[in-house]
């Protein structure tokens, strides 16, 4: 296991940018790379931005927006939470195996009073509220797993800054995601400040896997990273992209997570589709929404489009009907 040193940076572009670029072009060796984001929301890569925060209250506060390439939903991080990410070679049995990637953590957690564990899809808990939130990128043949702990965030922002839907806060069986979320420091022994957090996880991961090295980015491979930032983390069509044009809307919430569908149907064909959601897939939504774009809209030309496709690849394990018969309903009202 290789440690990645960040050098202390700061800026959500920037590390995302860090993240993406060692995925790609380091060496097919496992890393480890810690990072602590000044005050942004970070948004799921099938997540419509706009949807998802509450605009002027980010513009208002300087508040980064910047959208990750895993899925799942949107995050608040501030100097208070510690976000780790695991990169390794791809595997299937690795790719939405959360407790393989949480358990070294959890572990770590146990071993200092916080009674933690994995539960639902992707978060780690103590005593049922979320103190961690997890997900997976992968390139087919490099993948990594990351999350957030949450050791001393200011959780009112959270209700500040992102629009909760409805949906969610439903299917959770609570009325606020503030009622479910907690600092890990509610429940240490102790104060400790993010600093020594960070090196107490990073030892206790030493610890388990003895042969750690640590690795600092050549000056070239900085600049290549603020080059990605530049060209991709830190732009507009990036972070928020155009709002689509639709006059069909249909969202439901799944055991994989929220499908949320806009179509635009033209003379009968769709001549538009955007797929958003806090699901995980392994395939890129683009081409499953450009496998559809010119198709009547009509159930049995889209069931045969469908037909050769891997639904799980887009989705994770939701059975191909489910996704159609939300695609096509017939009680589907045009908006």
């Amino acid at each position: 296991m290789i440690f990645i040193e960040n050098e202390g940076i700061t800026d959500p572009r920037v590390n995302l940018a860090l993240e993406e670029y060692a995925l790609r072009n380091f060496p097919a060796r496992d890393y480890l790379l810690f990072y602590i984001n000044e005050p942004s929301i970070i948004i799921g890569r099938n997540q419509n931005t706009l949807e998802e925060i509450n605009l002027s209250y980010v513009e208002e506060n300087n508040i980064h927006v910047v959208r990750r390439v895993s899925g799942g939903g949107a995050v608040y991080h501030d100097f208070g939470n510690l976000n780790f990410s695991f990169i390794t070679n791809h595997d299937v049995k690795s790719l939405n195996n959360f407790l393989k990637f949480t358990q070294p953590v959890i572990n770590i957690l146990n071993s200092i009073g916080v009674a933690a564990e994995l539960k639902g899809r992707n978060d780690i808990v103590v005593n049922d509220r979320k103190i961690s939130g997890n997900a997976q990128f992968s390139t087919g043949k490099r993948m990594f797993s990351h999350g957030t702990l949450l050791l001393d965030s200011d959780l009112d922002e959270v209700t500040r800054a992102l629009n909760v839907k409805m949906s969610k806060i439903i299917s959770k069986g609570h009325k606020s995601v503030r009622s479910r979320v907690a600092n890990i420091s509610e429940f240490l022994p102790e104060p400790m400040d993010i600093h020594h957090f960070r090196s107490l996880i990073l030892k206790g991961l030493y610890q388990e896997q003895p042969d750690f090295e640590t690795y600092h980015l050549s000056p070239d491979e900085w600049k290549a990273v603020h080059k990605l930032k530049e060209e991709k983390y830190a732009t507009w069509d990036w972070n928020y992209g155009s709002s689509p044009k639709f006059n069909i809307q249909r969202s439901k919430r799944f055991p994989i997570g929220e499908i949320d569908l806009r179509i635009f149907v033209e003379k009968g064909h769709i001549e538009s589709l955007r797929i958003f959601g806090d699901f995980f897939g392994k395939e890129p939504m683009e081409s499953l929404e450009l496998l559809l774009q010119g198709k009547r809209y009509d159930r049995e030309e889209i069931s045969e489009a469908l037909e050769p496709v891997v639904i799980e690849d887009y989705f994770g394990a939701l059975p191909k009907e489910d996704f159609l018969d939300l695609l096509y309903g017939e009680d589907l009202p045009y908006l």
